[in-house]
């Protein structure tokens, strides 16, 4: 297992939190690439997130702005209620567009837009979650020659999102959430 280049985007939903805060704790004590992660979240939710995994996180963390550059050592969190889109100049979009899969943020737009920016240079990871939200989002990261992970299933404390994932788009590995950073 190889460690990723470029960029680092996660999407997960109902039951990702933990596998979120054992990630980035995994992440002490070296440099790593950019890391977005798209969380479905109430709308109204606040910085919280941000801050709950700044105390729990080595790298610096912060809530997405519109236009925010792309910087490494720097994990950028999708505010809630909006659309995290990554731009071909390597820059943050907010959108406030129709939800899709009935979330916004929405995990497949991030992964597409992702995928189009950043290519080979992109790794994609999918964590627990109670929807399909992510899966078409990773066939776009494997088209464009991007690496896709999936929590195990089995280990997730939400199994359909990764599940469901595995079964239509396939994934490069499949990890327990305390294996990934290894590859990050």
């Amino acid at each position: 297992m190889s460690a990723a280049k470029g960029l680092v985007i996660i999407g997960g939903s109902a039951g990702s939190l933990d596998a979120i805060i054992q990630l980035l704790a995994g992440l002490k004590n070296r440099h790593v690439p950019p890391i977005i992660i798209v969380l479905h979240r109430k709308t109204g939710d606040d910085s919280t997130l941000a801050e709950l995994l700044s105390i729990k996180s080595p790298v610096p963390v912060k809530e997405a702005d519109e236009k925010d550059p792309i910087r490494s050592d720097t994990i950028y969190i999708a505010p809630a209620d909006y659309h995290l889109l990554v731009e071909q100049d390597h820059t943050i979009s907010l959108d406030y567009s129709e939800k899709i899969n009935y979330s916004r943020p929405s995990i497949d737009i991030s992964f597409q837009t992702a995928a189009e920016a950043y290519g080979k240079s992109l790794t994609a990871i999918l964590l627990s979650g109670a929807n399909a939200d992510g899966t078409e989002g990773l066939k776009a990261v494997k088209a464009c020659g991007g690496r896709v992970i999936i929590q195990n299933p089995a280990t997730a404390e939400v199994a359909y999102m990764p599940q469901h994932a595995l079964e239509k788009a396939g994934a490069d590995l499949v990890l327990n959430a305390n294996e990934i950073p290894m590859v990050i």
